[in-house]
């Protein structure tokens, strides 16, 4: 299988921690968004949306993040602890992918990336935003170690990507206590957890916002 992605893409350390949960391998390919590899054609042949991660495998093309996760576990799986069978958990898991999608990362884009991708001064109406995210997180976890029910999920890695970057832009993740047991939590249990900060540290002069 090919994976096209990026180490400062919360997206693509996801796919790529659940990867290593399940024990599978990408031939992966590395792509530079500021290199505007996604808009050559060869890549655009692929993915005429030009988005990371693209997952090809044995011809088949995959993108979305969330949408390869599920595909992922759904094929390569061994049990269905990580995507539940059972309807209501499973709906519980897709909610919180989803939430993670349109809530919780769109606010980091929304607040961060025009300040270290167009050198904007920082919104304070947008803050508001990250910080109403996290509040509904912490709602989520009250009395939860786990993201979407009493087991990891792939909704604990999503989320996971995603707070851990937070975390490089010095967000305050000690304020929300539910977030921050689930955060120490997901850290020791997630696959790939080592290689996800490792990759953030690489990406962390290019996602560093202007101060």
């Amino acid at each position: 299988m090919d994976l096209y992605y990026a180490h400062a893409s919360p997206p693509c350390r996801a796919v790529l921690m659940a990867a290593k949960a399940l024990g599978i391998e990408f031939n992966l390919k590395r792509i530079s968004l500021t290199a505007g590899d996604t808009l050559k054609p060869e890549f655009l042949a692929i993915n005429p949306q030009h988005t990371i991660p693209t997952l090809v495998d044995n011809g088949f093309v995959l993108w979305e993040s969330r949408a390869i996760l599920v595909y992922l576990v759904q094929k390569y799986g061994k049990d269905d602890s990580l995507y539940p069978k059972e309807i209501q958990q499973q709906a519980l898991v897709n909610q919180r992918l989803h939430f993670d999608c349109s809530v919780l990362m769109k606010s980091f884009t929304d607040y961060y990336v025009p300040q270290f991708r167009f050198k904007q001064p920082a919104d304070p109406e947008q803050y508001k935003k990250v910080e109403a995210a996290f509040d509904f997180l912490n709602t989520f976890l009250e009395n939860e170690l786990y993201a979407a029910g009493d087991l990891l999920t792939i909704a604990d890695i999503s989320l996971l990507a995603t707070v851990s970057t937070f975390e490089t832009m010095k967000f305050k993740i000690s304020e929300y206590p539910n977030v921050d047991k689930w955060y120490t939590n997901a850290k020791r249990v997630v696959p790939g957890w080592a290689e996800n900060w490792e990759s953030l540290l690489q990406a962390i002069a290019i996602m560093k916002p202007q101060q």
